[in-house]
């Protein structure tokens, strides 16, 4: 073995606390790194390998009610490969023990044979027997929701009649990946579930037999998706169709891609803050470091080592730290990463299995990116002390002049202790070099800020959304359009305290190049329970005569501002198509909605008074009695329960952002304890001449701590405001980059926040005190007064 590289293991070993140090933060930026992209690029592989084993469709439509035959005209399109009808149902359900109203839908299977598109991954049990007339299939976020298993039975209550169900398998669909009811916001998998039964016994009870009310379809290889769904809307107009549409707009993978395409965010944006503070920290940390070592540097100039040979020493000794930091990232971000996964699947998407995978060019990308930080912060230090002649080099730095400080010269110094003045003499003396450790550990406090931001942002939406918009106890969907008196007929309900009826429009909007397939909500103008907020959240009447878009819908997906007209593609009855003008914009953090006022979307779609559901105020206690006469009256055939759209929220969405929380407040904890603690290690190791000189000359232990540990806590204190504001800037990052269909977040910080931030930065500056006081206690005074001189 060479010289230098026994003099380097030697090195690691005699710095090895620096080292861990280092290590730590770089571990906290890779393993940022390493888990969001492996969740990211994991599930986006696992969506594709389930969509293709299991023929997830193309394209979609429902309907009314078609005849068989016509089938064979669809099948016919070109550009059409495979093609299959089936029927399909909104039910109620009923499940023994659980009292809360449970909807859901119903779906045919071939009696003969295995479905030919959107087949079922069957986890338990057994598909549904030809021919049979009670048997059913249940997803699997329902059936473990309620703990049911083949064997057990339930009630739905299909077309008005109460029908008994054999549960005979639990399985996962492509069609059903996030399952979500018509109308919520959430998945909620104890009151929605999708159930399948044979083609027959489902056609019965709905009165469709020899016909169908949904297609679906795969495409040839050169087909034009829009082709294709221009004709198969041309065919189904006559039987009720409701506008056939790709894969991209239906409705499990629109949330999914959404969902990815906020992970993809995530896993760009959280990595790049991390990784990008933990490199700029890692560079002012190692050039300090290296600077340390000027003497020897000077030694091997003597001895004959030239330029690259030096060089390289340092290089190598720097690239081990990273290489340390970065496996240690790695081993820790795949872990977390495998966590992250299973609380998506668990939570939010169902896929039968998962393909984890940590791709090789994750881990090139963060050693690249370290191993650049670190080289980058070496060699500047190396070059400044080999151009000093061996001689130079060996001696110490010349001390620079002490001046009064001005902190002397504008307050009182007579009442400074000779400790405290030497404190702010040595940092007005380096003032770059305590300007960095300033904006280092302001750094480690804003990563904080960032990793304990979405907490308070998760709170601050569920507030405005369910307490100051969606204020109703309960939102209630009919099977069909039907008249206002149904309003008065609520209202009269026990335990109903206020009705707000609604009507809700399937449509596509167009302004230009730009669409979206949504609904139209009309509500009341000046609505107590469903309300739109104004950029300042107050409430705000909706204009007649006009739509009213939220945020997000007007200006990233629809590019439209008040004054424009905006195209309505109506999707139900004849379908009409209008000009409607845009009267307003509002603000909404949680999905994205068009709204216009009750009478003039009634207008609009040149009918009377007719509502598709009502809003509800309960009274408390009442809720049990409530459910059990709604869930009697045939016309109601949804529910949604504000309580339980929280409760959803929190167990969905919510539950995968508190674990990136605290994934991440972990990760930049370890980043702000290695930077102050290597502030402060390096801090001693430069003042180490002078603190020993100074105990020479009768200066106590606790002196020699308070000058040193004092300047550490004068510039923690500095750092923390600073810290706050780059916190603020880092949070505003992640709002410009959180901006989609699904949910965007507010730039809300709470006291807990800069609490946090600040506490993390203290207790770390505390830790770094103790094991600097162990030190002082340790030193060598004459060997290191030798040394220097």
């Amino acid at each position: 073995m060479k010289a230098l590289d026994r003099k380097l293991f030697r090195d690691l070993w005699h710095l090895r606390g620096q080292v861990l140090a280092i290590a730590a933060v770089i571990m906290g930026g890779v393993a940022t790194m390493a888990m969001s992209l492996s969740t990211y690029d994991s599930l986006v592989a696992t969506r594709d390998r389930f969509y293709a084993e299991y023929r997830f469709a193309d394209v979609f439509e429902s309907l009314k009610r078609a005849p068989e035959p016509v089938a064979e005209r669809i099948a016919a399109i070109p550009g059409v490969e495979r093609m299959e009808t089936r029927v399909k149902a909104g039910v109620k359900l009923e499940v023994a023990g659980f009292s809360d109203p449970v909807t859901g839908q119903l779906l045919s299977l071939p009696d003969v044979g295995a479905a030919q598109l959107n087949r079922l991954y069957l986890k338990r049990g057994r598909s549904v027997q030809p021919w049979s007339a009670d048997e059913a299939v249940l997803s699997d976020t329902f059936a473990d929701a309620h703990g049911l298993q083949p064997g057990d039975t339930l009630a739905a209550i299909i077309n008005g009649k109460r029908k008994r169900l054999t549960v005979v398998g639990v399985a996962v669909s492509p069609e059903y990946v996030y399952q979500i009811a018509p109308g919520a916001m959430f998945p909620d998998f104890k009151r929605y579930g999708v159930l399948w039964m044979g083609r027959s016994a489902l056609a019965a009870a709905y009165d469709m037999e020899g016909a169908f009310n949904q297609v679906s379809l795969t495409l040839a290889r050169d087909a034009r998706e829009q082709d294709v769904i221009d004709r198969v809307d041309a065919i189904l107009a006559d039987y009720g169709g409701t506008g056939a549409y790709g894969r991209r707009d239906q409705f499990s993978n629109r949330f999914l891609r959404e969902e990815l395409k906020q992970l993809r965010t995530m896993a760009v944006v959280f990595p790049a803050i991390f990784l990008g503070v933990a490199a700029f920290l890692l560079n002012v940390v190692l050039g300090r470091l290296i600077a340390l070592q000027r003497d020897q540097i000077a030694i091997l100039k003597a001895f004959g080592y030239g330029y690259a040979a030096i060089g390289g020493h340092f290089v190598k000794l720097v690239l081990m730290m990273a290489l340390l930091g970065v496996a240690a990232g790695v081993a820790l971000g795949a872990w977390f990463g495998q966590g992250l996964s299973h609380v998506y699947t668990e939570t939010t998407f169902r896929f039968p299995y998962l393909d984890y995978r940590l791709n090789a060019g994750v881990i090139l990308i963060a050693l690249g990116v370290s191993c650049l930080a670190a080289v980058s912060g070496t060699l500047l230090s190396v070059v400044r002390a080999v151009r000093l002649p061996p001689a130079e080099g060996m001696r110490p730095e010349m001390p620079v002049a002490y001046r009064t400080s001005l902190v002397e010269r504008i307050g009182p110094a007579r009442w400074l202790a000779a400790p405290t003045r030497m404190v702010l003499r040595h940092i007005g003396r380096h003032p770059l070099k305590s300007l960095l450790t300033v904006l280092g550990i302001a750094c480690a406090c804003g990563l904080m800020m960032v990793g304990n931001y979405q907490k308070g942002a998760i709170d601050f939406m569920v507030d405005v959304q369910f307490r100051q918009a969606s204020r109703e106890d309960l939102a209630l969907s009919f099977i069909e359009p039907t008249s206002g008196r149904a309003l008065h007929e609520l209202a009269a309900l026990p335990g109903v305290d206020f009705v707000e009826g609604f009507r809700d429009v399937p449509a596509i909007l167009r302004f230009g190049q730009y669409r979206h397939r949504g609904a139209i909500f009309g509500i009341q103008p000046e609505g107590q329970l469903h309300r739109s907020l104004d950029r300042k959240l107050q409430p705000v009447a909706v204009p007649p005569g006009g739509v009213v878009l939220t945020d997000h819908l007007a200006n990233a997906i629809l590019h439209v501002k008040p004054g424009d007209l905006l195209t309505v593609e109506i999707l139900e009855g004849s379908r009409p198509v209008r000009q409607v003008p845009v009267l307003g914009i509002t603000r909404q953090f949680l999905g994205v909605s068009a709204y216009m006022q009750q009478d003039s979307l009634n207008a609009l779609m040149r009918e009377g008074g007719a509502v598709s559901g009502a809003y509800l105020a309960v009274r408390p206690g009442s809720e049990a009695e409530l459910y059990a006469k709604l869930h009697a009256r045939p016309r109601v055939l949804g529910m949604v329960a504000n309580r339980a759209a929280i409760q959803s929220f929190y167990a969905t969405i919510g539950e995968f952002i508190l674990f990136y929380n605290l994934v991440a407040t972990l990760l930049a904890g370890a980043i702000g304890f290695g930077v102050v603690y290597n502030s402060a290690r390096i801090g001693l190791s430069e003042r180490g001449r002078e603190l020993a000189s100074l105990r020479v000359l009768g200066f106590t232990r606790g002196e020699i701590a308070y000058i040193l540990l004092g300047e550490l806590a004068l510039l923690t204190l500095a750092a923390i405001p600073a810290g706050f504001v780059v916190g603020i800037g880092l949070v505003g990052i992640l709002v410009v980059a959180f901006q989609s269909e699904l949910y965007r977040l507010p730039l809300i910080l709470t006291p807990e926040n800069y609490a946090m931030g600040a506490s993390v930065v203290i207790v770390s500056a505390l830790l770094s005190g103790l094991l600097l006081w162990h030190r002082l206690g340790r030193l060598d005074l004459v060997a290191v007064l030798k040394t220097r001189e």
